[in-house]
């Protein structure tokens, strides 16, 4: 693996490394809080933290071996971004579905959730303008589709920060319910446009 295809490697090692603690944290703020905006944002940053590991595992697969061939390369980055979009899109159903399910204003302790929010939003802007200088250094597709994830997530938490700021500032009102709400729907609308652009970018030509 020569030194660009190793800064790749430490990038994607480092962004799971990252991730890993906000499916934690959130898990554990549960058990104080239950916005519907929390909830969606857990079910999103487990699923990315999934798609996330699939990706490193290809990427390493898929430039440590220099026996494999370009169209057995493409197989497995196929297969990994095909797993990274349907991931995608069953979390985005399921927390559409929750979000109007949801009629309780009572949503509890949110401040957990929006810390690690306010850090989503530092982390992944950082970690896309990194995968973004790495996919034009090396066009790799699993880079680009992480540029493409990173910086919808990036939008995406400023989202989540709002509606849950909007919690904290306005609890039990029906202005912190409808933001909830809105948070929810807007974090579960991403994971289906990420989804589903994912999936048509690598199967064009099969849907």
């Amino acid at each position: 693996m020569d030194r660009e295809k190793k800064s790749g490697f430490r990038t994607l090692l480092v962004s799971v490394l990252m991730s890993a603690y906000g499916p934690v944290i959130l898990g554990l703020g549960l058990r104080v809080g239950h916005s519907t905006t929390q909830i969606a944002d857990f079910t999103r940053r487990t699923a990315e933290l999934l798609a996330l590991i699939v990706a490193l595992i290809v990427f390493a697969a898929t430039n440590g071996r220099k026996a494999m061939d370009a169209a057995e390369k493409s197989v497995w980055e196929k297969r990994g971004n095909t797993f990274t979009g349907v991931i995608m899109c069953i979390s985005g159903l399921s927390m559409l579905i929750l979000s109007f399910l949801s009629t309780d204003t009572d949503k509890g302790n949110v401040i957990p959730a929006l810390v690690i929010a306010l850090l989503g939003v530092i982390a992944n802007t950082i970690f896309w303008r990194r995968y973004t200088v790495l996919y034009h250094q090396q066009n790799n597709a699993i880079l680009g589709v992480q540029a493409r994830l990173y910086g919808a997530k990036s939008a995406v938490d400023v989202c989540v920060t709002v509606a849950l700021a909007a919690v904290l500032v306005f609890p039990g009102t029906g202005v912190s319910l409808w933001l909830d709400r809105v948070g929810s729907v807007l974090v579960a609308l991403y994971m289906l446009r990420c989804g589903i652009k994912t999936i048509r970018e690598f199967h064009g030509a099969d849907i």
